[in-house]
Formats: structure tokens, C-alpha cells, sequence
């Protein structure tokens, strides 16, 4: 029988079913686990009811409040564990403090990058089913395509205010952006680091980035093939449905690191200021912070916190602490951490690249930004809720990152938003997380894409790196992650014997499922229309972009 037919005909997996009462479709391992623990999922659902609905009684008739704080490319072990701190030679007291007031979710799962976390984590969905798993650094033209339907879209229209500060990273073009996906206020970086600190002015003299313009250019002909950081559109700020302008940068000004440490403290005074803003309102809400530092490259101004560590990413992880802090501090005072959710989190691994002037390299796991290795994808994440999640705990249950869509969604009160005419990869964790129990987790595998291409399958304890085209898949190792954290040791004969052939069919039925809810591509378009004050060097950037897009065509 053919393998797609009878994946299909055993598993029942139906066609989508559009109509909004029905149930959220998911990937196809969830039908295993649900077949096994229809009862049990009930049960816990019930629960998981009367204890929100109590929680509305004492708060009223209200759901929490939500804030995610999204921190970019920090290792496993960086945050939350004094004594990880003490070996790494940093010091984050409000952080530590935070995770002693918070559950520690020990085996989150992200993407290997910056967009696909984040992309997963605004749309419940694996990036690749949008085509938004790479990770962009200047202008490209694409983005998040305005048919998702964000986890601030599902919010706000169960009545939260909604708003984001910091970085965003899913696309250059309009309806990309947050103030166009569902956030009532956004301000937000339209690229990242990479053009913010990485090949700005000062990180060129620094050589940093080397060959943009740290040479002389009397061979160059393509003015074209360097991109100028000062010319690409900075940080953008807009209401939903009114204009979008460009601010802090004027024409003909350059970027450099005094420009980014200016950013990175605009953005927490931001933060800090909607909080009270949103706070003195009548409507729940939902506050996304996604900072841009630890992320900092050039020595040129360096100020702040330092470290034993003496790296720069190390010590801008203390900065970010002192911000973190402040953060909290001003909840205690506005009155609203009690009936607030905080999750906070890492986006990838460390960004190993820059190891030696960072300060980070792997420690629990293998690998960093960019890898499939646990390193890459594992991350440090904590989620608090006084009075509803075990404070100081943890879970050690898989749970990946686009879970938070449907978690929060359904903590509230807004599951029956989500949509039901795509498929939905989050899960809801919500019985495991408030009743800190690992049976009661809806998740027990991840697949782990790089890119566009399935890289690795985690099922419970073992993990299968999948074979490159062309391999024999007899070749394939296995690790057992429980044991082997820095993945070294293959037990592919030992799991390979009778495992194989279980991991190549979680495999065949994902991309089966597919099938029937195929894979769309991201929203293309002119990069930064809609910026009502676009600079005459960032026109021209545009019009150069546009002529490259369209030499395809010549």
C-alpha cells in the first residue's frame, strides 16, 4: 500500500474543516497523543476552566494581563541560575529573582533563529508553512503575510489593548509590520542587529564586519552589491491604521553605535511608559517587550554594566537585567503584577559566531543560533503568574514555542478566535503549565527545521538527525538528549533497530499533513511603502533593490 494512503487511512486525518466552532486542526503526532488521552485531556480541561474562571471572579470578571519579553540569542543556562551566573562570570539578580517567582519551562523549544521564533510565536505556526524560516538581514522585499492571524490579533478581539516595543524582525514591507498585525501601538526595529550593529559605521572601523567599506574601492563597479546600513529604514513607530513614520534618524545622518545605545534606551523608557499607560486603562492587555540587546557589537562608547566575563554580549545581558528589573519594579507599583502573566524567554542559542568578543559559547547544549543541535534550539524560558503557577518550579515536558500562541490564547479567554482553516502547530499547555504536570503536557515530539528543510525529529528522549539528500539512512545518528547534551555519543544501532523506522513515519505523516494544508510562501512587496517620511538615501536604497528584484526578468 502506499506509504501516504495508509498514513492517512490509519490516522483518520481528515480534510480541514473552515467552520469556526470547529476544533483547531493540528499536526498529525497531536491525533496520536489525543487518541491515547481523549479522557484524561477532558478532564484537565475542566479543571483548567474553573481555574481561570476563578481567577476572573477574584480579578473582575477580567483575564490577565500578558507580557512577552523575548531576548535574543542567549544560550540555555544564562538566565535564572546563580550558580550557571557565577560559572559564567555575570551576575542578573532580577532575573534570578524572576525565576524564583516563575516556573522555569525546561525543555522549550525554539526555532534555530531570530524570524522563525518569532514568527512561530506570533502565528501558532512552523515558519515554513509561510516561508519565513530564514532569517533576513537588509532590505528583501517580504514579510508576514497579513492572512495570519497574530496572537495579538486573537487577543485584541477578545477586547485586550494591545502593544509592542523593540525588536520585530518579520519583514520589511507594510503589512508586516506590528502596527499592521493586530498591536494598537507599535515601535520596533524593521530590520535587527545585523544592520544596527553589526555592519554599522563604528563596526567597520572595528572590523567587524569586514569588505564593506573598510578598502579602497578603485576596483568596485557594483555601487550596489554593499548594503549601507544608514540608508536602510531604522526604527518605525505607528498606531494601528494611521501613519507610519521613521524616528530618531533624519536624512543624511549615519548610524553608528551611539545611535544603537540611544535605541536600546529608548526602547525600555518605552516599555516602561506604555506599561503605565496600559495599566491605567480599563482593558487587559498585552505588552510585548522584545529587546534588541544583549546584542551589541562595537567597543566605540561602550558604557554600562561589566562583567568577570568581560564579553560584550556577557555584559549587555546585565544591562538588560537592570532593565528587567526596572520592569518589574514598576508592575509592583502600578499594582498589576498579580493579575499579570510574564513570559520570558530566549529567542535561539548564542550567537557562536562572535564567541571570542561576545562572551558566550555553548554550555549545557551543543551548537548555537543557526544550528539543529539542542544548543540551537533550547533555550532559557520562564513563565509567572502569582497565584496560578507554582512559583520556583519547573516542568521538564517538551513544549515548543509556537505552544504560546494557543496557551495564552486559551489563559485569555480567546481560543475561539484562533483560526480554524489552516493548521495550528501550538498546542495548548495550559493543564501542565498551572498544574505543574509533566503527564498532562500535549506535546512529546518536535521536528526541526533549518530553513526550508527538515534537520532533526525529537521524540521524548531521543533525538534522530535526519540524513542529507542522497544518504543512506542506515547512517542516521541518534542521541538520547537526557544523557547526551552535547550530542556526541550516537546510540543509532541501540534506538536505530527497532526506533527507526517510528521517527521516519512521525516524518512521513507530518509531511503528509501537509498535503492537506500545503505550505504558502511570505507577502512580497516594496520595502518600506507606507513610511510616510522615508529619507532621500533610503528612497534611492529602494529604487536599487527594485532594480535587482527585476533583473530576474531582463
Amino acid at each position: 500500500m502506499d506509504l501516504k494512503l495508509f498514513l492517512l487511512g490509519s490516522l483518520a486525518i481528515s480534510a480541514p474543516a473552515y467552520a469556526q466552532d470547529a476544533p483547531i486542526a493540528h499536526d498529525s503526532e497531536f491525533y496520536i497523543l489525543q487518541a491515547q488521552n481523549k479522557d484524561a485531556w477532558e478532564q484537565d480541561d475542566t479543571a483548567v476552566d474553573q481555574a481561570l474562571a476563578a481567577f476572573r471572579d477574584e480579578n473582575g470578571g477580567n483575564p490577565p494581563n500578558i507580557i512577552s519579553i523575548l531576548v535574543d540569542d542567549i544560550g540555555f543556562g544564562d538566565m535564572g541560575i546563580p550558580e550557571l551566573n557565577a560559572v559564567r562570570g555575570i551576575s542578573t539578580p532580577n532575573i534570578n529573582d524572576f525565576s524564583d517567582e516563575a516556573m522555569r519551562m525546561v525543555r522549550m523549544y525554539t526555532e534555530p533563529s531570530c524570524t522563525p521564533t518569532r514568527v512561530a510565536q506570533t502565528t501558532g505556526r512552523l515558519p515554513v508553512r509561510i516561508g519565513m524560516g530564514d532569517t533576513t538581514v537588509d532590505i528583501a522585499g517580504f514579510g508576514l503575510p497579513g492572512e495570519e492571524v497574530t496572537l495579538a490579533e486573537v487577543l485584541k478581539a477578545e477586547g485586550y489593548a494591545t502593544s509592542h516595543v523593540g525588536k520585530w524582525h518579520m519583514g520589511d514591507i507594510a503589512e508586516s509590520w506590528a502596527m499592521n498585525q493586530g498591536f494598537d501601538y507599535a515601535q520596533h526595529a524593521v530590520h535587527q542587529q545585523g544592520q544596527l550593529t553589526i555592519f554599522n559605521d563604528d563596526a567597520i572601523r572595528e572590523q567587524v564586519s569586514v569588505g564593506i567599506a573598510d578598502f579602497v574601492d578603485d576596483y568596485t563597479i557594483d555601487d550596489w552589491f554593499r548594503p549601507d546600513a544608514s540608508a536602510m529604514a531604522t526604527v518605525i513607530e505607528g498606531n494601528a491604521g494611521g501613519p507610519v513614520r521613521e524616528i530618531r534618524m533624519e536624512p543624511g545622518e549615519r548610524w553608528n553605535a551611539a545611535k544603537y545605545d540611544e535605541m536600546n534606551q529608548a526602547f525600555q523608557d518605552k516599555t516602561l511608559s506604555e506599561l503605565e499607560r496600559l495599566a491605567g486603562g480599563t482593558e487587559p492587555f498585552f505588552l510585548q517587550y522584545w529587546p534588541m540587546i544583549p546584542l551589541d557589537n562595537t567597543r566605540a562608547g561602550r558604557d554600562g554594566p561589566e562583567s568577570v566575563n568581560g564579553g560584550l554580549y556577557a555584559d549587555k545581558l546585565q544591562e538588560l537585567d537592570t532593565y528587567l528589573g526596572e520592569i518589574f519594579t514598576r508592575m509592583d507599583e502600578l499594582g498589576v503584577a498579580d493579575n499579570t502573566i510574564v513570559v520570558l524567554m530566549g529567542d535561539n542559542g548564542h550567537f557562536t559566531k562572535y564567541s571570542p568578543a561576545s562572551g558566550f559559547t555553548p554550555m549545557v547544549f551543543r551548537g548555537g543560533k543557526g544550528d539543529t543541535t539542542e544548543g540551537g534550539v533550547r533555550v532559557d524560558a520562564f513563565i509567572r503568574w502569582p497565584g496560578l503557577i507554582e512559583p520556583d518550579s519547573m516542568i521538564n515536558n517538551i513544549i515548543h514555542v509556537s505552544d504560546l500562541y494557543t496557551t495564552l490564547a486559551r489563559f485569555g479567554g480567546a481560543v475561539q478566535h484562533i483560526p480554524r482553516d489552516r493548521l495550528i502547530d501550538g498546542v495548548d499547555q495550559s493543564a501542565s503549565i498551572l498544574f505543574q504536570d509533566e503527564s498532562k503536557g500535549r506535546r512529546d515530539h518536535v521536528i526541526i527545521y533549518s530553513v526550508s528543510t527538515p534537520k532533526a525529529v525529537v521524540k521524548d528522549k531521543l533525538k534522530l538527525n535526519l540524513p542529507g539528500p542522497g544518504q543512506n539512512a542506515i547512517i542516521a545518528d541518534f542521541f538520547d538528549v537526557m544523557r547526551d547534551t552535547h550530542e556526541k555519543y550516537p546510540v543509532s544501532t541501540e534506538v536505530g533497530a527497532w526506533g527507526g523506522q517510528e521517527f521516519v513515519r512521525i516524518l512521513g505523516r507530518h509531511m503528509a499533513r501537509k498535503e492537506l494544508f500545503p505550505d504558502t510562501g511570505p507577502a512580497t512587496g516594496i520595502p518600506y511603502e507606507g513610511i510616510e517620511n522615508l529619507r532621500p538615501e533610503t528612497q534611492q536604497a529602494v529604487e536599487a533593490f527594485m532594480v535587482k528584484r527585476s533583473s530576474a526578468q531582463q
